[in-house]
C-alpha cells in the first residue's frame, strides 16, 4: 500500500467515526501516472496525468462482465467513483481506457489493470483502493537510464607503474546551502489569498480554474460547474460554503510550503468524503481545514508582499 492509501484510509477511519446518517455506499479511488521509462512501475521520473480515461470492470465467477463504469481523472491525476449500495467489487479491475486532453504524448499505450482492493467497511460504507495505473509514450524519454544492469567496463591490467600521485591543498569549506524553497513551515487563511499583493504564491492553481475541474463530479452537483476559486474563497453562512472556502485555503496552503498538515491529494479526498455525508460531517471537515489554515496557534503566514 502506498502512502497516498495509507493516508486516505487513515482519513476515512477519522471521518466514518465522526458521520452519522450516512448512505450505503461504495468508493474506488486511485491516480494514473505517465510511465516516462517504459519500466512497468512508478518512479522518479513518472508524474501524474489529468484527462484519462479510466474503466472499472467487473466480471462473475464465469468471467462475464456484469458491471462497467467509466470515469476521468482531474487535474491532480486522480479519479473516484461512486457505487450506490454495497456490491461486491472483489471481482472487478481498475485499468486506463483512454486518453484526454491532459495525457500530451503518454496516452500511447495502457499499462496493465489493477485489481481493486478492499481497504475500508464499516457503518454501511465501502472503501476500495486501486494500485497507481500507468500509461506509456511511444517510446521511453530521453533522460532515462538505458539498463538498470549495465555491462561493467573491462578491467586493463598497467604494463607500466602509475605515475606518481600529487597532494593537493584541501578545498575551502562551501558556504550553508540555502533553505529549501517552501520548506519553511507556513499557514494562511482564506483572507491572505484573496489580498492581490499575495497572488504571485498562486504557482499551480489558477484563480479563474473551475473548483468542478479540481474537486471532481461531487463538487459540481454541489456548487456548479461554473464556479471559480477565486470565487470558492468568498464563501460564508453557509457549511458547505465554509467547507469549499476552507477547502481551497488547504489546498493553496499545501503547494506553498511542504509542512502543511495535508497535502494536495488529502484535500481533495477529504473534501469529497464530506460532501457524499451528513451536514454535521461537513462541519467537522470544514473546521479541521480552518484550523490546520490558522496554523493550530503554532505557525504563521509567511506570505511577503509580491514584488510589482
Amino acid at each position: 500500500m502506498d502512502l497516498a492509501h495509507k493516508l486516505l484510509f487513515a482519513a476515512l477511519l477519522i471521518f466514518a467515526a465522526t458521520i452519522d446518517g450516512t448512505q450505503a455506499a461504495a468508493m474506488v479511488s486511485g491516480a494514473v501516472f505517465c510511465d516516462q521509462c517504459k519500466d512497468g512501475q512508478r518512479s522518479l521520473f513518472d508524474y501524474p496525468l489529468s484527462g484519462m480515461k479510466v474503466t472499472i470492470t467487473c466480471a462473475d465467477g464465469t468471467g462475464q462482465v456484469t458491471m462497467s463504469r467509466e470515469e476521468t481523472t482531474n487535474v491532480f491525476g486522480n479519479y473516484v467513483m461512486r457505487f450506490d449500495g454495497t456490491p461486491d467489487l472483489s471481482n472487478c479491475n481498475a485499468q486506463v481506457s483512454g486518453s484526454g486532453e491532459g495525457s500530451n504524448d503518454c496516452g500511447a499505450t495502457a499499462g496493465p489493470a489493477q485489481k481493486l482492493r478492499l481497504m475500508f467497511r464499516m457503518f454501511g460504507m465501502e472503501i476500495y483502493g486501486v494500485d497507481s495505473l500507468l500509461s506509456e509514450p511511444s517510446q521511453p524519454m530521453s533522460f532515462c537510464p538505458r539498463s538498470s544492469n549495465p555491462v561493467p567496463a573491462p578491467i586493463i591490467t598497467p604494463t607500466r607503474p602509475p605515475p606518481p600521485t600529487f597532494r593537493l591543498p584541501p578545498l575551502p569549506p562551501l558556504p550553508p546551502m540555502p533553505p529549501l524553497p517552501f520548506s519553511e513551515a507556513s499557514a494562511c487563511s482564506h483572507q491572505y489569498w484573496t489580498m492581490p499583493e499575495y497572488k504571485c504564491y498562486w504557482r499551480v492553481l489558477n484563480p479563474e480554474t473551475k473548483v468542478s475541474l479540481i474537486f471532481g463530479p461531487l463538487a459540481a452537483r454541489r456548487y456548479g460547474s461554473d464556479m471559480t476559486l477565486w470565487e470558492s474563497l468568498q464563501g460564508r453562512g453557509d457549511p458547505y460554503k465554509t467547507l469549499l472556502r476552507e477547502a481551497t485555503t488547504a489546498l493553496l496552503n499545501s503547494y506553498n510550503t511542504l509542512q502543511f498538515p495535508y497535502n494536495s491529494i488529502g484535500v481533495v479526498t477529504r473534501t469529497n468524503w464530506a460532501l457524499m455525508g451528513s451536514t454535521r460531517g461537513v462541519l467537522i471537515t470544514a473546521l479541521r481545514f480552518i484550523r490546520a489554515n490558522s496554523g493550530s496557534g503554532r505557525v504563521t503566514c509567511k506570505l511577503t508582499p509580491c514584488k510589482s
